[in-house]
C-alpha cells in the first residue's frame, strides 16, 4: 500500500531523479572517532540536508556503559538509526544499551525507531514537541530528501529526565535542563572525562540554525555551559573542540545576529534588504552559508520588527 509519507518520499524524489540516480546505493558510511575515555563521535557533514548527504549533518557521540553503548541522538532517518546500529555493534557487539536525545529537531531524533525497544531519554518538552511537531518535520523532511527517508516514522523519546546527577547504563553524567535553540535542549556533562555533549545550543565552523530560537535564551544556556568548564566540546555540528572556542563562537555569532537584525529593523530595511546583508569574514566562512543566514532573517526578523517598531504594528 502507498502510505501519504511513501508517496511523499516518491514526489520528493522525482526532481532529483537524475542526481540520486547517479549515487550507486543510499547507504551511510559511518565512522567513530575515539575521543576520550570509552567516547566516540561520529561527525556531520557541515552543510544542509541533501540528497548528496542523506541528511547526515549531525553529530553523533557514542559512549560506553555496563551492558553497552549510549547513544546520544539518533540521526534524521530509520535507514541512519539502522547505520548507527551497525557501527555501535562494531564497537561493541552488545550494541546500544540505552538512547538520549538533546532536542526535537528531526536530524537528531528521526533514527530512534530502530532503538524503540530501549529507553529513550530526553527532557519533557522535547517528548511533548516531538508529538507535537514531528508529523510535520516528518512530512519536510521526506521532501527534502526522498528515498532516503523511506520507512521512516516518527518515535517520539519514551523516557522524561530532570536535571542534575543522572546515571545511564553505569555511567554518570551531569544533564543540564537549558533551551535558546529549543523551549528544552539538553547538554550532558560526561563525569568521567568532563566530556560535554552540548546539542544543538553548540555549532563550531558551522552556521547556527534558527527556526525554535529564542536568542536571549539561548546566550544563558551558554552561560550555564561554560560555567560546566568542559575538558572537551562535542558539539551538534562541527568538529570536536577541546578548547572552547566552539561556545565562544557560537555567542559571537547569535550576538552578531540579533545586533545585525534589530540595527535593520530601526534602520527600516525589509526582509529581502537584510537577507543581502554581506556577512562578517568571520562567519562568512562557515557551513551552511548563507543560506542559515537568511533563513535566520526569516524565522526571527518579523518578531524582533515588532519589538523594535511597536508604532508600526
Amino acid at each position: 500500500m502507498l502510505t501519504r509519507r511513501s508517496a511523499l518520499g516518491l514526489l520528493a524524489s522525482l526532481p532529483l531523479a537524475p542526481r540520486a540516480f547517479a549515487q550507486s546505493r543510499l547507504s551511510y558510511d559511518l565512522t567513530a572517532k575515539p575521543l576520550a575515555d570509552g567516547i566516540w563521535m561520529v561527525e556531520g557533514a557541515t552543510d544542509y540536508f541533501s540528497m548528496e548527504n542523506g541528511g547526515a549533518i549531525v553529530n553523533i557521540t557514542l559512549m560506553k556503559g555496563d551492558s553497552g553503548l549510549i547513544l546520544v541522538d539518533t540521526g534524521s532517518s530509520r535507514r541512519y538509526g539502522e547505520a548507527l546500529n551497525t557501527l555501535a555493534r562494531s564497537l561493541d557487539i552488545r550494541g546500544i544499551s540505552t538512547v538520549v536525545n538533546t532536542h526535537h529537531h528531526p536530524d537528531h531524533f528521526f533514527g530512534n525507531q530502530v532503538f524503540a525497544d530501549r529507553p529513550i531519554h530526553a527532557l519533557g518538552g522535547t517528548r511533548q514537541a516531538a508529538l507535537d511537531e514531528g508529523d510535520a518535520f516528518a512530512d519536510n523532511m521526506y521532501r527534502l530528501l526522498g528515498d532516503w527517508m523511506r520507512g521512516t516514522e516518527v518515535v517520539p523519546p519514551s523516557d522524561v529526565i530532570a536535571g542534575g546527577d543522572l546515571t545511564l547504563d553505569g555511567r554518570d553524567f551531569l544533564a543540564l535542563p537549558l533551551g535558546g535553540h529549543t523551549g528544552a535542549d539538553l547538554a550532558l556533562m560526561d563525569r568521567r572525562s568532563g566530556t560535554l555533549v552540548a546539542g544543538d545550543l553548540v555549532f563550531y565552523n558551522r552556521a547556527p540554525t534558527t527556526p525554535s530560537a529564542d536568542l536571549p535564551r539561548w546566550q544563558q544556556a551558554l552561560d550555564a555551559l561554560q560555567a560546566a568548564k568542559p575538558a572537551l566540546v562535542i558539539p551538534g555540528h562541527g568538529p570536536a573542540d577541546p578548547t572552547g572556542d566552539s561556545l565562544t563562537q557560537t555567542r559571537d555569532y547569535l550576538s552578531w545576529l540579533d545586533r545585525t537584525l534589530r540595527e535593520g529593523a530601526r534602520a527600516g530595511l525589509d526582509m529581502v534588504e537584510l537577507m543581502e546583508t554581506p556577512l562578517p569574514d568571520r562567519f562568512a566562512g562557515m557551513g551552511a552559508q548563507p543560506q542559515e543566514y537568511q533563513r535566520s532573517v526569516a524565522h526571527l526578523f518579523p518578531g524582533i520588527e515588532r519589538e523594535e517598531l511597536p508604532r508600526g504594528n
